[in-house]
């Protein structure tokens, strides 16, 4: 794909159902039960579908981690039940939803997410991951899996998963009432499989859906076991990077990868994170953000402190760094979102809105009028550090609208971003080619 066709992807994460700020669930203007409706969901992905938005995509954490009693859960209560719902609700929005490898058997994961997949008429996507989080495997009765473990499980899961998806054949359904065969035995056979780990006869009784099957994803940091994994299986990767330097390093051998595995490494999307805070000027939406933010921004200055090589006194918070502070001050080499908070300081905010342009969060965040956001997009873009963004709103309930009303039409204008949806499948709008049953590359 040359240049000028290339056009940026975009996903938004649905989460608790209020946002990424730690207030956000006491907006006046959110709902706070929230987390149990549905409902939310449903406005949410319906206002990304309205800006072209590819997928949203849901993280999963099925465990309750720190104290509940003044923060929210940060998931949605279960990404395929909830992900079924709103497929009804909506035309042409994807759905990229977490699914463990380690603790989910594979006949169950194959039948659940193209059962969806049928239900959406070729939306779904799984977003394959291998999980070592004790909080987790408690829940399952289980002890952490060592990562050879974890990932040789994740190697027979994900062939085991695609070989079922393909086992009904593509042509097998004959559904002929006047001759009254309804399936050609012959195209719907087991795939007896087995690994160390996992197995299954199969055949599993599910027709292809518009897509075919649901496209794989794999989501995590550069590691090499999760870029192999990446590399042979999967269509997107899901990360989290702070820098264009940092993220064309991981996008680059993530392409290694793909090429090492036998596949074109266009086939696989390189999809990084991104918080907003859409706001008229970039002062209302630091003051949105701190808002929201409660004690959070006392607690992070020595943090701060830390990042930037100077020490930050908390009666000073409110006021700019010295000149002498800022002659001192330089990037901590421990953390790749230092130079950014660097950069912030130079610009003359206090510790406090620094803090509040989020140099801390686990994603850049742009802060202020749609250009902003899509500078930081284009820059990104165009420096060859991702193919698409997964964006993570201050606050849903106003959030995503903002951001399709006014940063989408700045994308569109400068060519960067599609009109419409390119189809009417999740392959067809992220720009990956069919596939169904295990890969070609892989046989």
């Amino acid at each position: 794909m040359n240049k000028e066709q290339r056009k940026m992807i975009l996903g938004l994460a649905l989460t608790d159902g209020y946002g990424t700020l730690p207030g956000a669930w006491r907006a006046p203007h959110v709902d706070p039960g929230n987390y149990s409706k549905v409902e939310a969901n449903i406005r949410y992905a319906q206002a990304a579908e309205r800006g072209g938005f590819s997928f949203v995509f849901t993280p999963d954490f099925p465990a309750v981690r720190g104290s509940l009693e003044h923060s929210t859960v940060s998931n949605i209560m279960d990404p395929l039940m909830e992900a079924a719902a709103i497929s009804q609700a909506t035309n042409s929005i994807g759905f990229v939803l977490t699914g463990s490898t380690t603790f989910q058997e594979p006949f169950n994961t194959a039948r659940q997410f193209k059962t969806l997949d049928i239900m959406s008429r070729g939306r779904a996507g799984w977003n394959a991951v291998t999980t070592s989080d004790q909080l987790v495997a408690s829940n399952y009765g289980k002890p952490v899996a060592d990562r050879a473990e974890r990932y040789q499980r994740a190697h027979e899961s994900i062939q085991i998963v695609q070989s079922l998806w393909g086992s009904w054949e593509m042509d097998a359904w004959i559904k002929d009432q006047e001759s009254g065969r309804f399936i050609d035995p012959a195209k719907l056979q087991p795939i007896n499989l087995s690994g160390e780990y996992v197995a299954s006869r199969g055949p599993l009784a599910l027709p292809p859906s518009e897509q075919g099957q649901p496209v794989v994803f794999t989501s995590g940091g550069p590691s090499p076991h999760l870029l192999e994994l990446a590399g042979r299986y999967a269509s997107g990767f899901i990360t989290e990077v702070w820098t264009i330097d940092e993220a064309r390093a991981t996008r680059r051998a993530l392409r290694r990868a793909a090429e090492e595995a036998g596949r074109n490494p266009d086939d696989v999307k390189f999809i990084v994170g991104i918080m907003t805070t859409v706001s008229p000027t970039v002062r209302e939406g630091l003051d949105r953000r701190l808002s929201m933010s409660g004690e959070v921004m006392e607690a992070r200055l020595p943090h701060l402190s830390a990042m930037i090589g100077v020490p930050i006194l908390s009666e000073r918070i409110d006021k700019p760094l010295t000149p002498e502070q800022l002659a001192s001050a330089h990037a901590s080499p421990q953390d790749p979102r230092s130079g950014i908070a660097l950069k912030v300081a130079r610009e003359g905010w206090s510790p406090r809105d620094i803090l509040a342009h989020g140099v801390i969060d686990y994603h850049p965040v742009t802060v202020g009028p749609g250009r902003v956001h899509a500078d930081h997009l284009q820059e990104w873009f165009e420096a060859g550090a991702a193919d698409g963004f997964w964006l993570s709103p201050d606050v849903y309930e106003d959030g995503v609208d903002a951001f399709v009303d006014e940063v989408v039409p700045i994308l569109r204008e400068r060519g960067l971003y599609p009109e419409d949806y390119v189809g009417s499948t999740l392959r067809e709008n992220l720009g990956v080619p069919g596939q169904y049953g295990l890969g070609e590359w892989l046989k």
